[in-house]
């Protein structure tokens, strides 16, 4: 499914996977943030196998009547206050999507997968 834009000039189609892409790349931008989960442990082996760097990989997004909601699952680092990070990363995420792409988000929902500690 993509989110449809009417404009004066035309429908824009913007795809899942690009606001997806867009959450990613807003959520790892933030300090704390280590990296991206997923639930499908077979697919991120296989990303982590063939090396692709891949920021929709902890990206769901569902579409309602009256908008999107975004649920992000990501890694943090170790010693850093995860509320905050998981406040920074919905606003960031929340901006990002208004400023490039016109969309507004109901809800970013920031599920935390783990913990990673830095060397």
């Amino acid at each position: 499914m993509a989110v449809k834009i009417k404009t004066k000039h035309g429908l824009i189609d913007i795809d899942n996977n690009v606001i997806a892409t867009v959450v990613g790349g807003a959520a790892t931008d933030n300090f704390g943030v280590v990296g991206m989960a997923s639930k499908n442990q077979i697919r991120d082996n296989v990303n982590d196998i063939l090396k692709k760097d891949n920021y929709a990989r902890g990206v769901v997004v569902r579409q309602n009547d009256n908008g999107i909601s975004v649920d992000v699952n990501i890694i943090v680092s170790f010693g850093t206050k995860i509320s905050e990070v998981c406040k920074n990363v919905q606003s960031k995420v929340k901006y990002n999507l208004e400023t490039m792409l016109g969309i507004s988000a109901n809800a970013v929902n920031v599920i935390v997968q783990g913990v990673r500690v830095l060397d």
